[in-house]
């Protein structure tokens, strides 16, 4: 399934799916209409969701203010917004299409 792509605004979300304690961060592919990440950090105190911010802005070259999650702050699968980038662009970081 294609990666459920918005945009909002100036703005495009999507949703991930998450999966903590990971041995290295990395796009896992895709999880239903989710790109699917693992992340080194736990579910812990907020950790994840620093850590997929972090790593989302990194893979983008994007600033962190430019990535926010805006659903979903204590599960696994979450809405995140990012600005500065495009569609393709997009798509391409995250290998899905």
């Amino acid at each position: 399934m294609a990666l459920d792509l918005r945009q909002e605004d100036d703005r495009f979300s999507f949703e991930v799916r998450v999966q903590p304690r990971a041995s290295r961060n990395e796009v896992a592919g895709v999880y239903g209409a989710a790109v699917k990440v693992r992340l080194q950090a736990p579910p812990v105190d907020g950790r994840a969701n620093e850590a997929l911010i972090a790593f989302l802005a990194e893979l983008l070259g994007i600033p962190r203010g430019d990535v926010a999650i805006v659903g979903g702050w204590t599960a696994r699968t979450k809405r995140v917004t990012v600005r500065g980038v495009s569609p393709g662009e997009l798509r391409r970081a995250l290998e899905v299409e």
